[in-house]
């Protein structure tokens, strides 16, 4: 064995420095080349300005519904009148297909009663997505068997609280998430 000189135990830290240089050299350019693949995949500025809108109901009357789109599809936003709030309150919850809430605000395991799809605690608005459950259909807004809505394709008949109450359709109309921003104006997303 040869006793390592001071000029060899140079070298060999030099030569270390020039392994891990290169190396993290090569890591940041690898990065660089990278980013731009990754970041092609998130979302663009038009959906993520979708993702969130906020809805201006002062103009809506009792009976009357707006539809607006968001995220590509309808949403009915409802200012039901007392009769349609008391039909829907009188339903026995044993006696739907659907017996889940469906609404993206409460657990998944919240029961379909008329309070757990209003989004008012009063029960005077109601906002649902406006796609038949069945195959994807909108469905026409005072109609039907139950006086809610009624989807002319395949016959799925909804209550005044958007619950499926007879047809094909195998769930409620679907409540996205919503929230009031200020007395007259709901946020969706």
């Amino acid at each position: 064995m040869h006793p390592v000189s001071n000029h060899e135990e140079h070298q060999g830290t030099r030569r270390d420095f020039i392994y891990y240089a290169t190396a993290g050299a090569g890591a940041v350019v690898t990065g660089a080349a990278v980013w731009p693949l990754v970041n092609q995949m998130n979302p663009s500025a038009d959906v993520q300005a979708l993702a969130s809108i906020r809805v201006d109901i002062s103009a809506i009357e009792v009976g009357t519904q707006l539809t607006v789109l968001w995220q590509g599809k309808p949403v009915f936003i409802r200012a039901r009148t007392e009769d349609e709030i008391a039909a829907a309150r009188e339903v026995d919850l044993g006696s739907l297909p659907d017996q889940s809430a469906e609404n993206a605000n409460l657990a998944a395991d919240a029961d379909a009663s008329d309070a757990n799809r209003a989004l008012s605690e009063d029960g005077k608005w109601l906002v649902q997505m406006g796609v038949c459950t069945h195959l994807g259909c909108v469905p026409l807004g005072e109609s039907g068997d139950f006086g809610g809505w009624y989807c002319p394709c395949h016959g799925s008949h909804y209550d005044t609280a958007g619950r499926i109450r007879k047809g094909p359709a195998p769930r409620n109309l679907d409540i996205p998430v919503a929230a009031f921003i200020d007395e007259t104006t709901i946020q969706l997303g």
